[in-house]
């Protein structure tokens, strides 16, 4: 499990490590059933007390990404794939609306958006096939 910590983001520590956690369960990098690193061990790895962790384990564990089973781990919760599809929607949304906000502030149009998506996509299906 590889989870990065900026401080100067703003964002608290546990939400930061809560929020990775739930992006890798919804971009499959964690499975249902996948055991996660222990609290000591992450905090040991990020640098961060323990309690911090716990937060962010909480939280995870109340949304019903995670679960705990005493003296054996913590894991992905199978429920967690309804979840992770929700949070696909929450992140490529986030995305979408900086990009229409942006793309507003530069004065392109809708038609000009929809071309420019287009026209990157075809060019990612080709580099891939490159490669």
């Amino acid at each position: 499990m590889n989870i990065s910590i900026n401080l100067k983001d703003g964002v608290p520590i546990y939400r930061q490590i809560a929020n990775q956690v739930r992006y890798m369960v919804a971009s499959g990098l964690l499975r249902p059933g996948e055991e996660i690193a222990p609290v000591r061990t992450l905090a040991f790895q990020l640098n961060v007390t323990p309690n911090t962790v716990v937060k962010a384990y909480d939280e995870l564990e109340a949304q019903g990404v995670i679960y705990k089973r005493r003296g054996a781990g913590t894991y992905i919760a199978e429920e967690a794939v309804a979840l992770a599809d929700q949070e696909r929607l929450r992140i490529i949304g986030q995305r979408i609306d900086g990009l229409l906000a942006e793309a507003h502030q530069l004065n392109f149009t809708h038609a000009e958006l929809i071309q420019l998506i287009d026209e990157r996509k075809a060019q990612m299906t080709e580099g891939a096939g490159t490669s």
